[in-house]
């Protein structure tokens, strides 16, 4: 790796040419499609399970960093973006409802987190509540609504993982720990609309250090159908929701 800034993400404050608005996935391999859509994409490096980009919209930079999955590794992105001059964080995604009238294919904007990671307490007690920036999710909210998406708005589980957290028994020990069994409809029955595995982390980093984050998600399943998704659909959905985090990204610079 050349030399950087930053400990992780290979880059230096130049590198972003003044950029101060993050387009966060999870996916590496999400980040190339995601600058395409904008003027002028570069690749700026690759480390590890962060991969970065560089790209103009409307003639003003904006870097595209993969977070990898889960909260640790989405807090040292988030953190080593801010340290390059970063203020403003879109994750997109993918996820999986749990409410029953979600149908796949639809969108789901983040308002709040519920706490069931780990990294967030490093950052701010239990207490402090894991919330989206108004002026984000309103931004996402309309560039969901201009690009023709079904849209949900509302509250999203964050787990530290992706089996017993989000009370899968689908594994090897097909085994859910006593704090989780029966979590799924508890959540259901507040209104929760999804789980997914970095909102939590990411919005209490932000909210707690006057930064901005704002999340959306593409509904890649229903648990109250069915746990695999479907590879077509699940591709389909992973590029609407990158078009409508572009848009937002467009209202917000």
């Amino acid at each position: 790796m050349t030399q950087s800034d930053v400990f992780h993400l290979g880059l230096t404050k130049a590198d972003l040419q003044g950029a101060t608005l993050a387009i966060v996935p999870g996916d590496p391999e999400r980040v190339k499609k995601i600058a395409g859509l904008m003027d002028d994409p570069r690749h700026l490096a690759s480390h590890r399970e962060f991969t970065s980009w560089l790209a103009k919209l409307d003639g003003k930079p904006v870097v595209v960093c993969s977070t990898g999955i889960g909260g640790p590794s989405t807090s040292i992105a988030v953190e080593e973006l801010a340290q390059l001059g970063v203020r403003t964080f879109l994750r997109v995604g993918t996820t999986g409802a749990i409410q029953p009238h979600i149908n796949v294919g639809d969108v789901l904007v983040t308002t709040a987190s519920v706490r069931l990671d780990g990294a967030s307490l490093h950052f701010a007690p239990m207490e402090f509540p894991a919330v989206a920036d108004f002026t984000c999710t309103t931004a996402l909210v309309a560039a969901a609504e201009a690009c023709g998406a079904k849209t949900h708005i509302g509250i999203t589980a964050s787990s530290d993982t992706f089996y017993p957290g989000q009370e899968r028994y689908d594994t090897f020990s097909g085994r859910v720990v006593n704090r989780f069994q029966g979590s799924m409809q508890e959540w259901q029955q507040m209104g929760v609309l999804n789980y997914e595995m970095e909102s939590a982390t990411l919005l209490t980093m932000c909210a707690s250090q006057g930064l901005r984050a704002g999340m959306v998600a593409g509904v890649i399943v229903n648990r109250t159908q069915k746990e695999i998704p479907d590879a077509v659909t699940m591709k389909q959905t992973e590029s609407d929701a990158v078009k409508i985090v572009v848009e937002a990204a467009r209202r917000l610079l």
